[in-house]
């Protein structure tokens, strides 16, 4: 029987799906009235990062009817699957699939950086620009990733809540792979579960290695976690996330030549945001405070890091000066601003990042190697924290000593923007409190 939009959001919210990357957006607030267009997010923008296109290559007809499911129940006008040209396989396994479902299309894009970007990514399935401090639902988009559908397809027709994830783990460590792992398993087990790192002291970068962040081994996964990147300590990767702010704002003083190279090849910029990362710089560089508009438009940053990676030729970081400039302003309780829809710059299409090229860049060519999904780990504990999303924290329902059961809920959805979170292991609670929920495994 067809369900209703409604029927859909209650299952995903007690499932406790949420954005599988990125910051963890709830997947049932996304799914508002308003949208025409409802776009699967299969670019994978950053490099060495394979776990999409190889889940949909795996579970094309589970994610896919699902997707139309959901664009239909939505009302949408059409469910488009932005995926990279360069993914052959995959769009073989897909392509005789799309054909069964009539509001599914496919659109095919450049192997260029950032090109899953939310708003990049809109733009080139639709070329609306979703406006700067402005959501996609503003331009009738809603937009999930394969893994976020494929979590949706589990809960809706199987009853199964979101207790694992798939995270690629790579680089200096010795069973390359993508593993599905529990729910607050710990990194440091996951690299021993590939093989153990093959460098002394690595470091561990949870994510991409423009946009990832430096974790440590007992820092857990949780459900938006996608790689763990393991890098000698003296790659140029971990350097530039090891960056001092108050050393770069120095170095800016007395190497910014103003080239607005910067700028040039923002990404946003070039969809017309007010974001102006050169400005910026200048007004840093120059001790300028009276340039307010400068650092007001940090806001508007993404945080792509192509202006630090790909862009300066002085070797500075705009990226980690606007995102100072974003903290500060958001710890004062300013927000961004919407604006009015602009227009993309005439020059973008020649401005892109070619994928292959950045990865030079960055050091890891001799990364770039396979990391099939290859199995399951098992765990002998876990750590929950009740925070994997944004919105309120997830609320514990069990108490220390009790039992539970795989699947069973152990933290329900808050009031406001919330999800509830189960459990990843069969086992004892170990520890229940308002931030986290420790589990044994029952072996």
């Amino acid at each position: 029987m067809k369900m209703s939009i409604e029927e859909i959001k209650n299952i995903l919210r007690d499932c406790g799906v949420v954005g599988a990357g990125g910051a963890g957006f709830p997947t049932y607030a996304k799914f508002a009235a308003g949208a025409d267009t409802l776009i699967l997010n299969c670019a994978e923008c950053e490099p060495l990062l394979t776990l999409h296109r190889q889940l949909l290559a795996q579970k094309s007809y589970e994610i896919i009817s699902t997707f139309s499911e959901i664009g239909k129940a939505l009302g949408v006008k059409k469910c488009v699957i932005g995926i990279k040209s360069a993914y052959v396989s995959t769009l073989d396994a897909i392509t005789p699939i799309v054909k069964n479902f009539d509001n599914v299309e496919i659109k095919t894009l450049k192997e260029v950086y950032p090109a899953g970007d939310e708003i990049v990514l809109i733009y080139e399935v639709t070329g609306r620009v979703v406006a700067a401090g402005a959501l996609p639902i503003s331009q009738g988009v809603i937009v999930s990733n394969v893994e976020t559908i494929y979590n949706a397809h589990m809960a809706i027709h199987e009853n199964v809540p979101v207790t694992e994830k798939l995270v690629t783990v790579t680089c200096e460590v010795r069973k390359p792979q993508t593993v599905k792992v529990p729910l607050g398993t710990t990194v440091a087990e996951l690299i021993d579960y590939c093989g153990g790192a093959t460098v002394e002291n690595p470091v561990f970068v949870s994510g991409g290695a423009m946009m990832g962040k430096i974790v440590s081994g007992g820092d857990v996964v949780t459900k938006t976690t996608n790689a763990i990147l393991v890098l000698p300590a003296e790659h140029p990767v971990v350097k530039s996330k090891q960056r001092n702010p108050v050393f770069d704002s120095h170095r800016a003083a007395s190497a910014c030549c103003q080239c607005r190279m910067c700028t040039e090849l923002c990404p946003r910029h070039l969809l017309g945001h007010p974001i102006d990362p050169s400005r910026f710089m200048r007004a840093v560089s120059n001790r300028n405070m009276s340039d307010t508009e400068a650092y007001l438009n940090a806001q508007y940053c993404s945080g792509c890091g192509v202006c630090e990676t790909y862009s300066c030729m002085q070797g500075l970081s705009p990226r980690v000066l606007l995102s100072v400039a974003k903290n500060a302003l958001k710890a004062g309780g300013i927000k961004p601003e919407p604006h009015e829809p602009s227009q993309a710059h005439p020059a973008r299409s020649a401005r892109f990042v070619p994928v292959e090229r950045l990865t030079a860049r960055l050091g890891l060519n001799k990364y770039n190697f396979a990391t099939p999904i290859s199995g399951y780990m098992k765990v002998k504990s876990v750590r929950l924290p009740l925070s994997m999303h944004i919105g309120a924290p997830s609320v514990a329902v069990v108490n220390e000593g009790d039992y539970v059961k795989k699947g069973q809920m152990v933290a329900k959805a808050n009031n406001g923007l919330s999800v509830a979170i189960h459990s990843p292991i069969d086992g004892k609670v170990k520890f229940a409190g308002k931030e986290i929920i420790i589990q044994d495994c029952d072996l």
